[in-house]
């Protein structure tokens, strides 16, 4: 399955100043699959290391860090040659060898033109142990996420529809011909999510039975994940806030509230549980910027965020929604389809290389996400049905006159003037596609 990341692979291969490269995401988000696919096409030979399932190889590190000694014993291992320049070496699961973290900044130093590629499920909670030390300056870093919609779209076997919207034009209203197809695609990603496994098994056979069964595994194995590598004393609260984000997502005001996770309990005592899944991956805190001055960062407020996951499949499914509920364009879930909207944006804006923030103003004024690109603000309004009234839009835009800002629905495309800024109403099925929008900005015909 096609993976945008392969972009972004290759110009890793071919910069002249590589290090070992760091690859981070979520259990089962595909890392190994497409460092297997990158291997395949663009090197002579593969060389995987899982630290995981072959325990015993991390006594290569105890010994010392000599490169060439480590790369010897690893040949002699798995009876291949490793080339640098023409074989790419991958270590997987290796926040399972904390002396082979340590080992990348002998490999940035002494063997850089060896193509070396490391993954790891909880490498943002590894990193972080006491017993781990990790080579600041001597790895490049990636992330990769659950496929987005764009990469779904593909993988259904619509390329045609993604070359459509790569470029298609704000002024022209998208007819029904290219709309039909790509909004049932959007409700059939809300059902499966963006997890490979779960994407196989939907293009595969379309049985939602099986799909249902996959994800349902997925989180039985990030709740196994929580059982062996969490600190005993914050197990029972990092299950709590788990278990609490569905339900605060679909409240009217989805400001994460420490006292909804678990009665009596206050923030101080829940922090570190919920830092622990943002360590993970498996979470996404958004932080409320109530002064959106640039940069956004430095107006963050940390003690006010809304907390979503990772993937639109998995929360569905933890939310008890059943695909039949989406598929049918039930109003049944009314709160919780807004929640999966949001969150499924959240992701796409991931996926592209931003990370926004919300506005809040008073009681009811609110932007879902704003964010800083070429030094401008821009704020996005998520609305899960075709309804584009946005009061707290036209207020933000008014007070705060940003040149450009989205309206993401189920309403067709248009552009239009708010107050000062330049507007663009889009299907919430090309949000992975903001970025044309953003750099192709021009008023539209006819506006001051």
């Amino acid at each position: 399955m096609y993976r945008e990341i392969i972009n972004d692979l290759i110009r890793w291969k071919r910069n002249k100043r590589r290090k070992p490269l760091l690859l981070t995401g979520v259990r089962q988000c595909g890392k190994t699959y497409i460092i297997g696919e990158f291997a395949k096409e663009y090197f002579d030979s593969y060389v995987c290391v899982n630290f995981e399932e072959s325990s015993n190889i991390s006594a290569v590190f105890d010994y010392d860090y000599d490169v060439d000694r480590i790369i010897t014993e690893i040949e002699r291992i798995y009876h291949t040659k490793i080339v640098p320049g023409r074989t790419l070496l991958f270590f997987d699961e290796i926040q399972e060898c904390p002396r082979a973290i340590t080992a990348l900044k002998y490999f940035c130093e002494k063997k850089r033109e060896l193509h070396l590629v490391c993954a790891g499920s909880l490498l943002g909670v590894a990193l972080k142990e006491e017993n781990v030390s990790f080579p600041v300056g001597k790895v490049n870093r990636l992330q990769l996420y659950p496929m987005n919609f764009k990469e779904f779209v593909i993988a259904c076997g619509r390329q045609d529809l993604i070359d459509t919207f790569t470029d298609w034009p704000s002024d022209r209203e998208i007819p029904d011909l290219y709309l039909v197809p790509m909004k049932t695609l959007l409700k059939e990603f809300y059902v499966v999510g963006g997890m490979p496994e779960a994407v196989n098994a939907w293009i595969g056979s379309h049985d939602l039975e099986e799909v249902e069964e996959i994800l349902g595994e997925i989180l039985d194995d990030y709740a196994d994940d929580f059982s062996k590598h969490a600190p005993p004393s914050e197990l029972p609260k990092i299950r709590w806030i788990w278990e609490s984000i569905p339900v605060q997502l679909a409240k009217d005001n989805n400001k994460f509230v420490f006292s909804h996770v678990k009665e009596g309990k206050r923030s101080a005592e829940l922090e570190n549980a919920l830092q622990w899944l943002s360590d993970a991956g498996l979470v996404t805190q958004l932080f409320l910027v109530g002064k959106p001055e640039l940069p956004l960062s430095g107006f963050a407020d940390r003690t006010y965020f809304k907390v979503y996951m990772s993937d639109i499949g998995l929360l569905r499914v933890k939310s008890n929604v059943a695909a039949s509920t989406i598929l049918d364009r039930s109003d049944l879930y009314i709160r919780y389809k807004g929640a999966f909207a949001e969150n499924y944006v959240l992701n796409e804006l991931k996926a592209i290389g931003i990370e926004p923030f919300f506005w809040r103003s008073g009681n009811s004024a609110e932007i879902d996400f704003i964010y800083e690109k070429n030094s401008e603000l821009i704020p996005v309004e998520v609305k899960s049905a075709d309804n584009t009234q946005a009061k707290s839009y036209k207020q933000f835009c008014k007070k705060y006159g940003p040149g450009l800002g989205f309206k993401l629905s189920e309403k067709n495309i248009a552009c239009n003037m708010c107050e000062k800024t330049m507007t663009y109403s889009i299907p919430l099925f090309l949000a992975w596609n903001l970025d044309f929008y953003t750099v192709t900005v021009q008023k539209p015909e006819g506006s001051e």
